[in-house]
């Protein structure tokens, strides 16, 4: 259950994340071009990122896999903030829809939750997102 719950979070978090991202200065994102997908439904996926300020907030990698009509939220890394170009690596088991080894897609994005919404609950602000082919072995 919790690990439906992230994967729905991730996956809204990289489809609002399309509408409304801005980049602030120094923010970076990338995706490497290729990903694993084990037989047991193992995906890992993965890239760069750089951000420059995590003190309005905790700032974090999530990522969404689609191949043909799939889509599911590939894990989340909390983002360390201090200027320098960073890795990111995002694993989840998915078995339904199940992913094959071939061509796909990777939404990242780099986000920051700040405590600015209404009742004192974080809003999402979108640093940086990309949207890049990948292979998955």
């Amino acid at each position: 259950m919790r690990l439906r719950l992230a994967l729905a979070v991730g996956t809204l978090l990289v489809a609002a994340a399309a509408s409304s991202a801005h980049a602030g200065p120094g923010d970076e994102l990338s995706v490497a071009g290729h990903g694993t997908v084990a037989g047991d439904g193992t995906v890992t996926v993965s890239g760069t990122y750089r951000c420059l300020d995590d003190s309005a907030g905790p700032v974090f990698v999530s990522s969404t896999l689609v191949q043909e009509e799939h889509s599911a939220g590939i894990g989340g890394t909390r983002a360390v903030c201090d200027g320098l170009e960073r890795t990111w690596s995002n694993t989840a088991v998915v078995k339904e829809p199940a992913y094959r080894a071939g061509d796909a897609r990777v939404k990242a994005t780099l986000m920051q939750l700040t405590p600015t919404g209404p009742l004192g609950l974080p809003l999402p602000g979108f640093l940086a997102t990309r949207d890049s082919a990948v292979t998955l072995r």
